[in-house]
């Protein structure tokens, strides 16, 4: 019997990209088998499902399967707490990363009762982080996945209950009250709603990426990287993620290149050192990536010299792209005020235009985009919601 979880699945299959999605959100061990690729496999799912070929087939290490499952059905056979234990909390966190869980602990640890409602894994993005070798205390650096899991067990020991897999739908005030409504139909009141939503990959927005997301485009090189062992991978971006995540590529890949948009690399000195000194690794400025062409998989990738307007077609096994962040406001954009890009205008207690709807972390303006400066907001807003409980009583 297996120790991972299999997964049976095809690259065109919609079902299954959610399916995996969802055990790399939870940073969860899984192995990936193609049944168009593997006569055997595909003989397994057909006994599996009495003769038919329906994927995903989900074996897991005890033997027991599921097909075709929900989210909702993954999240209850791994154990995921997606329901509250009560009706109405003092405050709901909204985001369990390292602003929402540092504000949750913070205000836990004063006696207030405190939900967190995460609609992935708790940790946030720093749980596919390889390694943050810039957060205070870790003078080696530390695993992103390792920073996560201690973030959430401090959270709990100070009695914070945590929902994961569970995602948001509605906002609303009632009174004196916030109502936060959640995707299995449950309603949770509270006196101060605080979001820490984050911010998410930006996308190119060209021909060929929603069809090829997750099957050769990729957003997340810990949770993807390693299916392209003695491959040759193209990274879209030349900030410090680009650089970052081409680096941790060379682990598996064995070439790794970097394309950017503008004639110079945003990335850092220290950063474009480190890939210069790689003889697998090459830069290639002010080039615009047009097309991704391939049906069920990736072919070639479409990019035009800005200077001389020459079309180019280059050939990469997978691709991974890191051109900035979009923030997660779309929650509250209709009801706070918020800036060109989406992010979330905040006064000094760092609450919205909404009197006792807070934000903090990477969705709110003005935010640096770090770990560290997230945690820091985190202590920040619950010092001001203790405040703002305090006066509404």
């Amino acid at each position: 019997m297996s120790k991972k979880i299999l997964v049976y699945s095809t690259v065109w299959c919609p079902d299954c990209k959610r399916a995996k999605k969802f055990f790399s959100d939870h940073r969860i061990q899984y192995e990936n088998i193609d049944i168009e690729k593997d006569p055997e496999a595909m003989a397994f799912v057909e006994k599996v499902n009495n003769g038919s070929r329906i994927i995903p087939t989900i074996i897991f290490p005890d033997g027991s399967k599921l097909i075709e499952p929900s989210n909702a059905e993954l999240a209850e056979k791994l154990g995921l707490q997606t329901r509250a234990k009560q009706e109405s909390y003092d405050v709901i966190v909204i985001g369990a990363g390292p602003a929402g869980l540092t504000a949750a602990f913070y205000l836990a640890r004063e006696g207030h009762q405190v939900l967190v409602i995460e609609k992935a894994s708790v940790g946030g993005q720093i749980g596919t982080t390889q390694v943050l070798d810039n957060f205070p205390g870790f003078d080696e650096g530390i695993d992103g996945g390792v920073l996560a899991d201690k973030l959430g067990r401090q959270a709990r020991r100070f009695e914070v209950e945590i929902l994961e897999a569970q995602e948001v739908t509605n906002l609303r005030r009632d009174g004196i009250f916030w109502i936060v409504e959640t995707s299995d139909g449950a309603s949770y009141a509270c006196k101060a709603v605080l979001l820490t939503t984050g911010a998410r990959y930006r996308r190119l927005n060209i021909p060929g990426e929603d069809e090829l997301i997750g099957t050769n485009v990729h957003f997340c090189a810990t949770c993807d990287g390693a299916f392209y062992k003695g491959k040759k991978v193209l990274v879209i971006g030349g900030g410090n993620s680009g650089f970052e995540e081409g680096l941790f590529l060379t682990r598996f890949a064995d070439q790794v290149d970097i394309v950017e948009f503008s004639p110079q690399v945003k990335a850092s000195q220290i950063l474009q050192d480190k890939v210069s000194g790689k003889e697998n690794m090459k830069v290639t400025v002010n080039h615009a990536v047009q097309e991704f062409r391939g049906e069920s998989k990736l072919d070639s990738v479409v990019v035009q010299d800005r200077e001389t307007g020459e079309i180019k077609e280059w050939t990469y096994d997978g691709v991974f792209v890191f051109i900035g962040l979009s923030p997660n406001s779309d929650l509250v954009k209709d009801m706070v005020e918020v800036n060109k890009f989406g992010f979330i205008v905040t006064d000094k207690t760092l609450m919205s235009a909404q009197p006792g709807l807070f934000a903090a972390g990477d969705v709110r303006e003005g935010s640096t985009k770090q770990a560290a400066s997230a945690a820091g907001e985190g202590a920040t807003v619950a010092l001001m919601i203790r405040e703002y409980l305090k006066e509404a009583g």
